[in-house]
């Protein structure tokens, strides 16, 4: 470990000043400090394959010369292997694909490329990298949903460098195959961009549309081959293999140059809180100190980010959420005019939901200077290029640690010095990662976590392509085989699909309604009631929460209060209010075991996996005010109730076991409780999940096991590969979380360990220490267990 003291570098001043001002805590706030040191680079001498104008136009864009794994990648592309690249931020991965995808271009007039990604910001960002290149008859152009009517038309008939993303190839490209004829039967190559963003049941639904893609080209007489690009991760071949149903090479050896980097782990320092006065069984009134409460994160980023902007550091700052990302640029925005009166209209906030020209504004002033500081959601994690970028705040471990060094690497891509600091919030996992920097730093990248036999994923797709085309035999093992001829069968039997000599045959006038991110329906508008301004939207899924009448939303740096949710129209009318108090919902969640896959007997304790139905329905929301957290008032809701089938990971334990470790019954509850949020809270870090991925329930005797038991479930329909992961490694799941409950400095239990931002009963009831004691329980009797059971021989219900 090295510290950087030199003031030579924007980001090496900035840590000086972070760390003076840490500086006046009592403990300091960085527990740790890893140097990543700078990295030459080796380069290789341009394929002899290359087209000379390609490579013209390349140098006289500054590249004199490929580095060796663009050159190995790109040459295996040109062979016809498919490939997939997968090294660090700002390794130049984009010419890789570049190099034979243009070089092919030059060489057949005939031949097209399509570029996938996902996200509309890299698209474009690809698209200026391209068009800057000035090659004739490549005719780059995007299409996704912010091109225009009358641009699509043009970008059939003429372009041969689509870029867009799987969205647009689902909804519109696919369907309308016909009128994409000609631009199908030249395909040369395809381009998939961030490979590695594709996991869970976005990930499986994007395996199933690349596999009807491959299905329409092969219609049309091409048989194109695919170039995958991906962060550093686990197994990227095999990944980009369950991706695209093919086999596939991986090149994985990074030799492109790179600046040193400073990578800080920053916990928020506690808050002492003043006593209150409470009465005595004497009626008198005593003092009774309050507990210390840590720091906001979003507190904390906004302050480092002013800091920033005030030293003249260009910086980004990624936060978790929406709501987030407004909020830290709001603070900034005020605390630098306090300082420096205008000098706030040089920080933004960024996130999904803004209109095409709000995003395309934002990302033009942060690429030219005109911003200093920006506050963005993951929207601009990706490998949109920002040059000149000096440093990157991180508020909240982003989820995997692939996303964690993608944020990382976005400063510092000039080969100049860069500063990471990764402010953690008060979360388990968070808690846990900023004590053991050996679990970010000493451990590779994690596996992307796929699943196309999804039932819940299959159905639907093999609707979607049979609408295309007929189904054949042979088209069955593309789609997965046995799976694949078993969803077909049911399909037929529901009456969507028809068999018919030639194929299965969709049965309905219109195509199927499929929606790839899992999102649960249309995006819901937030329109402004009085001017009927859209403001921007937000996803079905999360409408219930974000948007119910009286909640408060923010849209740059604005505050609006709901007036109306129109579920049906998906329209949530707003106006503009600032008030003294933030809103927090409140849901009821009951799940119930439908079948049981697999389960270890170990005695007292069992683990288990299997299919499971939750409901779950908002039914009120909490009032609270900014700045102590005070809970104002409890307002009741009438939202629908939502129904799930998924995939869950559960344990149980026998009352007699916790009754001998010293918990007595009426404390089963508050015990199990902890553990389900703190196991929540750390499964992150075990599989490429989020918290926001997964839900859980915890229960002192639940009906269909009859005996205490915490459930961990997969938020998504048909499950999304987390609970299995969680299960395949439950004793290092359940020994991080234990270890991350007792470690914690707090005495009855905080965010930091078992209270959950999520919860739907208010963190009520919470027994930290009773929850490591059944954590050690289940820890202990899964050290010998027994042989797991295979799923026809486990119990109905876990019993």
């Amino acid at each position: 470990m090295q510290c950087v003291t030199s003031t030579a570098f924007g980001p090496a001043e900035l840590l000086h000043r972070l760390r003076a001002r840490g500086a006046a805590a009592e403990a300091s706030p960085i527990t740790h400090i890893e140097r990543v040191p700078p990295r030459s680079g080796r380069q290789a001498p341009w394929p002899a394959w290359t087209d000379p104008g390609v490579r013209d136009a390349l140098t006289a864009r500054g590249i004199t010369a490929p580095w060796e794994h663009q050159a190995a990648a790109a040459t295996l592309a040109w062979e016809g292997t498919h490939v997939v690249l997968a090294t660090g931020t700002a390794s130049g991965k984009s010419l890789a694909y570049q190099l034979p995808a243009l070089s092919a271009l030059a060489t057949d007039p005939k031949a097209t490329v399509l570029y996938l990604s996902p996200t509309k910001a890299l698209a474009a960002d690809q698209l200026r990298a391209v068009a800057r290149l000035g090659l004739d008859g490549v005719r780059p152009a995007t299409f996704d949903g912010d091109t225009a009517r009358e641009e699509r038309e043009w970008v059939r008939q003429h372009s041969r460098f689509v870029l867009t993303n799987p969205d647009m190839l689902h909804h519109s490209m696919l369907p309308g195959h016909a009128r994409w004829g000609v631009f199908f039967r030249r395909l040369a190559y395809v381009v998939i961009d961030e490979c590695h963003t594709y996991r869970g049941v976005f990930g499986s639904h994007v395996a199933h549309v690349l596999r009807r893609l491959r299905r329409t080209a092969a219609r049309y007489g091409a048989d194109p081959t695919f170039i995958l690009a991906s962060a550093t991760s686990g197994d990227p071949a095999g990944a980009a293999s369950r991706l695209t149903g093919l086999p596939v090479t991986e090149i994985t050896e990074d030799a492109s140059p790179r600046g040193g980097v400073t990578f800080a782990l920053w916990e928020p320092p506690l808050l002492p809180q003043s006593s209150i006065s409470i009465p005595d069984d004497a009626d008198d009134f005593v003092d009774v100190e309050l507990p210390p409460i840590r720091r906001s994160a979003l507190r904390e980023t906004a302050d480092m980010l002013t800091d920033a902007v005030v030293s003249g550091t260009r910086t980004l700052a990624f936060v978790r959420s929406r709501r987030g990302a407004e909020v830290v640029a709001s603070m900034t925005r005020r605390s630098l005019d306090e300082a420096v009166p205008g000098l706030g209209e040089r920080v933004a906030a960024y996130r999904g939901g803004y209109l095409r020209e709000d995003r395309r504004a934002i990302e033009r002033a942060l690429l030219t200077g005109e911003l200093l500081g920006l506050a963005s959601t993951n929207a601009l994690e990706l490998g949109v290029d920002l040059r000149g970028l000096d440093a990157v705040l991180i508020c909240g471990y982003p989820g995997t640690r692939a996303s964690l060094w993608q944020q990382a690497g976005r400063a510092g891509r000039a080969g100049g010095e860069a500063l990471a600091v990764l402010v953690a919030r008060d979360d388990p996992l968070d808690t846990y990662l900023v004590h053991h920097p050996e679990a970010i730093f000493g451990r590779s990248v994690e596996a992307t976590v796929l699943d196309p036999a999804n039932p819940y994923v299959l159905g639907p797709q093999l609707c979607c392509a049979a609408s295309e085309a007929p189904i054949t035999d042979a088209d069955l093992e593309l789609f997965g085989g046995p799976a694949a001829a078993a969803a077909v069968r049911a399909l037929v039997d529901e009456g969507a699909l028809r068999r018919r000599p030639s194929g299965f045959y969709w049965t309905h006038r219109g195509r199927p309604e499929v929606d790839l991110r899992g999102t649960g329906g249309a995006p819901v508008a937030v329109v402004e009631a009085s001017t009927g301004r859209l403001l921007g939207t937000v996803d079905h899924g999360s409408s219930h929460v974000m948007l119910h009448t009286g909640a408060v939303h923010l849209h740059q740096g604005v505050s609006y209060l709901v007036d109306e949710l129109d579920l049906e129209d998906a329209i949530a009318l707003v106006h503009q209010e600032e008030p003294d108090w933030t809103t927090h919902a409140r849901d009821v969640t009951n799940l119930s075991v439908v079948n049981v896959r697999s389960y270890v007997d170990a005695g007292p304790v069992g683990l288990f996996l299997g299919e499971v139905d939750v409901t779950n329905q908002v039914v009120s929301y909490q009032r609270r005010r900014i700045g102590t957290g005070e809970v104002i008032d409890t307002r009741p809701l009438d939202l629908p109730v939502r129904e799930l089938s998924t995939v869950a990971v559960w344990f149980t334990v026998s009352p007699e076991a916790l009754a001998g470790a010293g918990i007595e019954p009426a404390d089963f509850p508050g015990a199990l409780h902890a553990a389900e949020h703190a196991g929540i809270g750390l499964l992150p870090l075990i599989a490429t999940c989020d918290r926001w991925d997964i839900g859980g329930l915890s229960t002192a005797n639940h009906a269909d096991t009859d005996m205490p038991t915490v459930f961990v479930y997969d938020g998504h329909p048909g499950g999304a590969g987390f609970a299995e992961r969680a299960y395949a490694v439950a004793a290092e799941w359940l020994q991080a979380t234990r270890e991350a409950i007792a470690s914690c400095v707090c005495e009855a239990g905080c965010p930091s360990c078992v209270q959950s931002p999520k919860c739907g009963n208010g963190n009520n009831p919470l027994d930290k220490d009773a929850a490591v004691t059944v954590l050690d329980v289940v820890l202990a009797a899964l050290a010998a267990p027994r042989p797991q059971v295979p799923a026809q021989s486990a119990p109905a219900a876990g019993a």
